[in-house]
This record gives structure tokens, sequence and C-alpha cells, in this order.
């Protein structure tokens, strides 16, 4: 009976034990909103919320980007999604979410691009990167462009660019 509640008060210390570390890791929130209208028919999405461990980097394979075509009947060709780092990030692994739609084009520890050959109707691309934190504070700014099916280029700004505090 001792051994017993030994084990459950042993458990119970390193449940409270590990939520404290969590507590201490940090949980950041991106802001509330998990998608920006471009008002170009892409959508782009990323996560809402978000936890670090204890040397700052995010959880479950870290930061996901993506863009969704959301209009009915357009087909863009070339879209591509840049995500560079303003303020206080660091990129490492990038891995496509949504294969074979999307690849990445180009990938250091400051920037993340990921192009479609072709984004349909209500398709999606997206990725996956393994991201560090460097202070409480970062910023990353969205650059979306492409061409329509008949070739002409477009580029849209995404709500001034930047995304990203902690609360």
């Amino acid at each position: 009976m001792n051994r017993m509640r030994t084990t459950v008060a042993v458990l119970g210390a390193t449940g409270a034990l590990t939520a404290a570390q969590l507590g201490l890791a940090g949980g950041a929130s991106a802001t509330d909103v998990s998608t920006q209208d471009t008002k170009c028919g892409i959508k782009i999405t990323f996560l809402t919320r978000f936890y670090v461990d204890q040397n700052n980097w995010v959880t479950n394979g870290g930061l996901r980007f993506g863009l969704t075509n959301t209009t009915k009947k357009q087909t863009f060709n070339s879209v591509s999604l840049k995500v560079q780092n303003v303020k206080s990030l660091r990129f490492g692994k990038a891995t496509v979410t949504t294969r074979p739609i999307g690849r990445i084009t180009q990938k250091t520890d400051q920037t993340v691009k990921i192009a479609a050959k072709t984004l349909k109707p209500g398709k999606s691309a997206a990725f996956k990167v393994s991201t560090r934190l460097l202070s409480n504070r970062y910023e990353a700014k969205f650059t979306l462009y492409g061409k329509t099916p008949n070739g002409k280029s477009w580029s849209c700004p995404v709500n001034g660019g930047t995304w990203g505090n902690i609360h």
C-alpha cells in the first residue's frame, strides 16, 4: 500500500514538474487569425497557436504555412509563397506537406519559398519548416506572386507583409 502511494506521489510530482517546464518553455501564439485574405484569389494560412521547447524550437515539426486557391474557376500558374525572417527567426529543414502540388524552391536559415506549377480552384500548397525563435518578438514577411492562365504576372501584398508576436 505504501509503495503504491509513493509511486502515485512521484508520478504526481513528475507531472507537475513537466507542466512547469512546459510553462517555462513558453506557449507562443501567433496572431489569432489563421488565414490572410490577399484579395487576389489566394488565401495564406499559418498556425494560430504553437509551442516552443526549452531550446526555443517550435514543437511538432515547426511552423506551417500554406496557400489555397479560393476562386471558383480561376487557375493560377507559377504560384509562389515566400516566407522571410524579418526579426528573430531561424529556419531549419523545410518539408512540403501537399505533395505533388508544391515544392520548396528556396531555403536558407532566413527564407523559405514554396512554388506550385499549377494551383487549381480549391487546391492548396503547404509546407512545414523547423523554426527556432531567438526572442519573444518575431516577425515574418510574406510575399505572394504568380501568373494567370493567360501569362499575366501578378504579385500580392499581404496585410502589410508581417506576421507574429508572442502574446
